[in-house]
């Protein structure tokens, strides 16, 4: 006889969500489970109708198979589907991975209602047991259970059968900004419950301690039995029955024979509330009792007290105002894919709150369920979005009655489930998925469901973002420009909070301006904030030698962002794939070891609790936060002098309510000498906090006391400075002499926001120099030459000086009126081996750029050269280091060279030519010189976002005309 689930052909059958799925619920049945984690028995099938071999291999539970050396590899793609089928069609090359496992029922299971719950699966769930079919299950990001009660006995061993079909109908609604993956990625868990049952909790709590908590009520059998009830406590308070919600059932007729419903309400005096500053929380216990007095069941949750609300245009927490500095998460991890354990979940969270972020859209889909229990736990504000994106054919599917009930379905089950997390403060409809009947209809179950949240979808913009018919409460553009934001919300005609869903790219070298949108969004009534595209770098680690991911066997393969010898990063493309979009999939913040990039030290800064300012001779402190003192805090004056090293001094930081200011005291007498001065605060834990230890550094503001005195002439010597018949410096520590540059390796976003085309067809990459003259005079000399551009000539010109104990060069270069946005201005130069210390007075210490600088504090600084280059995941421009004005390269011994520059300056020390990066799709590729190459820019262009969004703002472009820098060089 057929198979009827395989006859339903579920995967080419939108209309058909699930078939003997139990409804969600937000009951946490993990107490008491047994796991069926671990080693299956496993085949890979070419097609869902294929028929299993006799041959099995092993597989782990929960995993990608796509990264378990299987056949089936990882794909990315961006929003073309990886296969040209119409929706809902799937190809006929569909792999199919069949798990099998045997169970053994437990014998005090007898007489309970036994339950598989299948944490997530894609694209198509097919269920077995003992080849008896059980049921079906569409949506990568959520949990399926089945009742076997049917199907198993207790005390005896039964054959579990999970088939999971890759592309499917549903593959359309799923064809998010991320790989692909299949296999059953979360947890599989068989449980028992009493016949009577919680079916489901809802928990609705007020900041001002008020507690409600719907209880829904079945029994296996059918009717419920007479005389249950239920009970409930919260940190050992009782809670009381609601009788007027029991007369309001009678009155309304809401009353039957198998379904049962309670309430039961409490008011907490003194209730301290939940925010993501301070996440308090209780623990609520559910009982529900037979007749006799007997607990059938029990539910546990964690409840925070807080209100969400939309006033005018403000999104309100517990009533105030918050900025939501937020980042999009995918549940990805380098080496088992889209299965992510507790210990990293954790390891995420830890990270984003140590460099102050404060929200998580879960991009683009439901995360993992424990991640909502850590966001309660750590404190995040969560925009929990369904697992809806129609990218390639988003037009089409919004409006087809086909995918409605899809719509329908994942948009519900996810806040089903998610209901209960005060975490949990925007629902999201989905992502990318245009705008039709479907969000419509989502939209109205879920306001009728859960009025206690506002819901969001970006979509709904295409009819304007303050139209108040959309199914949008917010406002929340994709890479809207700053400019259009500010003007739509001194507009007049703003209805709505604006925070944009995504906001800042972060693929390789990027989010430059972050310190402008936050200036602007913070001095705008109506901004309130967004999230940046992404958490992670999405690089799968890749053994170089067979191409195939690294696995679970990867681990301590990878470090600080680099890989071990013989692993690489992989991107798009690098499993053999031929439709897909490269390294587009590494765009976060953190690299896909979690080791932070350099613009999360800016967006510490930017979110710093604690603000400095120093004006008109006035030192104020500034608690930059929405609820929290200060108290939490420890913190540390420093002195840092140009010419009188770094000083330091204990602070106590003042008694100052969230919101507000004050004036402190000057730690520090400024000497006379020393010329520039700038004082920093070292803030820090002050103890424990649940996401770090005490002493965890949280944010350094820093104001300039005095600014740097004009630097006089340097006396010069009348000994001629030495330079080849080309007219180029002879240095012995150079091993190549300074020349213009006009070139940097092209940044992801110089790339695919075509300024590298532009660049390259003006021939910057391989610029030729052309001597000109050479003019002696005194104990200087004049070299000009000139660089042939297709957009006309640039004409440069040195005068090398000789100075006490070394040289001084002043240089100029005249741009043509048509290399009018250029990626810098400069001289670079290489030095013989050995130096391998760099040492400098500016910003840092870590990488920045002059559109990325504001979390670099301005210092004395020294770092190793291997250690300056910023490994991103396609080598690129990197390594800089802005408003540098001194720096030191010198060897173990103390030899080398200081170089003074006439202002700060932007400047590069790295092992690499911009040619050897270029050159290199992989850092494995790279072979770092023996010597350094430098770069002393005059000028150099933001970094911007263009790769997806906003370019650079036009003040951080490099125009053309005359530019002019002059720097000292010495031997130590």
């Amino acid at each position: 006889m057929r198979d009827p689930l395989f006859a339903l052909r579920p995967w080419e059958a939108p209309e058909v969500t699930s078939w003997g799925r139990l409804p969600m619920n937000a009951v946490d049945r993990r107490a008491g489970a047994l796991s069926l984690d671990g080693s299956w028995r496993f085949q890979l099938l070419p097609t869902p109708t294929s028929a299993p071999g006799l041959a099995w291999s092993s597989l782990q539970v929960p995993g990608s198979w796509t990264t378990e050396d299987t056949d089936d590899l990882p794909q990315y793609t961006n929003f073309k589907m990886p296969w040209g089928e119409f929706p809902p069609a799937s190809p006929d090359a569909n792999p199919t991975g069949v798990y099998e496992r045997a169970v053994d029922v437990p014998a005090e299971w007898a007489g309970r209602r036994i339950v598989l719950q299948v944490g997530a699966a894609g694209s198509v769930l097919l269920v077995h047991v003992d080849g008896r079919p059980v049921g079906v299950s569409k949506d990568s990001h959520l949990a399926a259970e089945f009742d076997l009660s049917d199907v198993v006995r207790p005390g005896e061993r039964a054959s579990l059968r999970l088939t999971v079909v890759k592309w499917s109908d549903a593959s359309h609604l799923e064809d998010q900004d991320h790989w692909w993956h299949a296999g059953i990625t979360r947890s599989v868990l068989l449980y028992a419950t009493d016949p009577l049952r919680l079916a489901d909790v809802t928990v609705r709590t007020r900041c001002d301690g008020g507690l409600r908590v719907d209880c829904q009520v079945r029994d296996a059998g059918g009717a419920l039995p007479e005389g249950w009830y239920v009970t409930g406590e919260l940190d050992g308070r009782l809670l009381t029955q609601d009788a007027e919600y029991e007369r309001f059932k009678e009155e309304d007729g809401r009353v039957s024979d198998f379904l049962g419903e309670a309430r039961l309400t409490a008011v907490v005096e003194g209730v301290r509330a939940w925010t993501a500053e301070t996440p308090e929380l209780y623990d609520l216990t559910v009982r529900l009792h037979r007749a006799d007095g007997s607990v059938a069941d029990t539910s546990h949750h964690r409840v925070g007290f807080r209100e969400v609300a939309i006033r005018g245009r403000d999104l309100l927490l517990n009533g105030e105002r918050v900025y939501i500095r937020g980042v999009n998460r995918h549940d990805f991890h380098p080496l088992t894919g889209r299965t992510v354990s507790y210990d990293d979940m954790r390891a995420d969270l830890v990270t984003l709150k140590r460099f102050g972020f404060n929200a998580i859209r879960t991009a683009h889909y439901p995360n993992d369920p424990t991640l909502l229990d850590l966001a309660d736990e750590l404190g995040f504000y969560v925009v929990d979005e369904a697992n809806i994106e129609a990218h390639d054919h988003a037009h089409e599917i919004a409006d087809d009655p086909r995918y409605l009930g899809a719509f329908v379905d994942r948009v519900s089950r996810m806040v089903l489930r998610d209901k209960n997390h005060p975490s949990v403060i925007i629902w999201s409809l989905g992502n990318e998925s245009d705008y039709g009947a479907g969000h419509d209809a989502a939209a109205g179950w879920l306001r009728r469901h859960d009025p206690s949240r506002p819901l969001q979808y970006e979509g709904a913009a295409k009819l304007g973002w303050a139209d108040p018919k959309v199914a949008s409460d917010i406002a929340c553009p994709m890479y809207a420009p700053l400019e259009d934001c500010v003007a739509h919300a001194l507009s007049g005609e703003q209805t709505k909070p604006l925070i944009q869903c995504e906001y800042s790219h972060a693929m390789g070298n990027s989010n430059g301006t972050l310190a402008d949108h936050w200036a602007a969004i913070e001095s705008t009534p109506g901004l309130q904030g967004g999230f940046i595209w992404e958490f992670w770098d999405h690089g799968i680690l890749q053994r170089v030698n067979d191409g195939r991911p690294a696995g679970r066997g990867g681990a301590g393969l990878y470090d600080n962002g680099v890989t071990a010898p013989g692993h690489r990063w992989a991107y798009g493309g690098d499993f053999g794939e031929t439709v897909h979009d490269g390294a587009f999939v590494a765009d976060g913040v953190v690299f896909p070891d979690r080791t932070p990039k350099p613009v999360m030290f800016e967006h510490r800064e930017i979110a710093a609790p604690v603000r400095l300012a120093y004006v008109g001779g006035e030192l104020r402190v500034t608690n930059h936060q929405h609820f929290r003192g200060l108290e939490w805090l420890a913190a540390e004056w420093e002195l840092s002098l140009a010419e009188g090293g770094t000083l330091t001094a204990a602070a106590e930081l003042p008694d100052v309510r969230a919101g507000e200011s004050v004036a402190v005291p000057m730690p520090f007498t400024l000497p006379r000498d020393g010329g520039e001065a700038w004082l920093t605060l070292r803030v820090t834990t002050a103890d424990e906090e649940a996401w770090a230890p005490r002493g965890t550094e949280v944010c350094v503001p820093q104001v300039r006391l005095r600014a740097a005195t004009p630097v006089g002439s340097v006396a010069t010597e009348d000994s001629p400075v030495e330079v080849d018949e080309d007219g180029l410096l002879v240095h012995p520590l150079l091993s190549a002499a300074p020349v213009l540059s006009l070139w940097r390796t092209p940044t992801d976003n110089d790339e695919l926001g075509g300024m590298a085309v532009r660049w390259r067809a003006w021939g910057l990459d391989a610029l030729e120099r052309k001597l000109v003259d050479v003019r002696r005079e005194g104990g200087s000399v004049t070299v000009v030459a000139e660089y042939a551009t297709l957009a006309g000539a640039v004409r440069h010109e040195q005068v090398f000086t000789r100075v006490e104990g070394g040289v001084r060069i002043e240089e100029t270069a005249q741009l043509p009126a048509a290399l009018d946005d250029v990626p810098r201005v400069g001289s670079v130069f290489e030095t013989v081996a050995g130096l391998d210390v760099l040492e400098w007075y500016g910003q840092g210490p870590w990488e920045s750029y002059p559109d990325r600088s504001t979390g670099a504090p301005v210092g004395h600084h020294s770092l190793p050269v291997d250690e300056l280059f910023t490994p991103y995941l396609r080598p690129q421009e990197s390594g800089g280091r802005h408003g540098v004005r001194r720096f030191t390269l010198s060897a173990p011994d103390a030899t080398g060279f200081a170089v003074a520059l006439d202002e700060p300056r932007q400047v590069t020390v790295t092992r690499y030519r911009a040619a050897d990066l270029a050159a290199a799709t992989h850092h494995d590729e790279l072979v770092p010189r023996p010597g350094c190459v430098v770069h002393l820019d005059a000028a150099h262009r933001g970094v911007g976002t263009a790769s997806c969004g906003p370019d650079t703002s036009p003040g951080y472009l490099v125009p053309a005309g005359t530019h002019r820098w002059s720097w000292t060089l010495r031997v130590l």
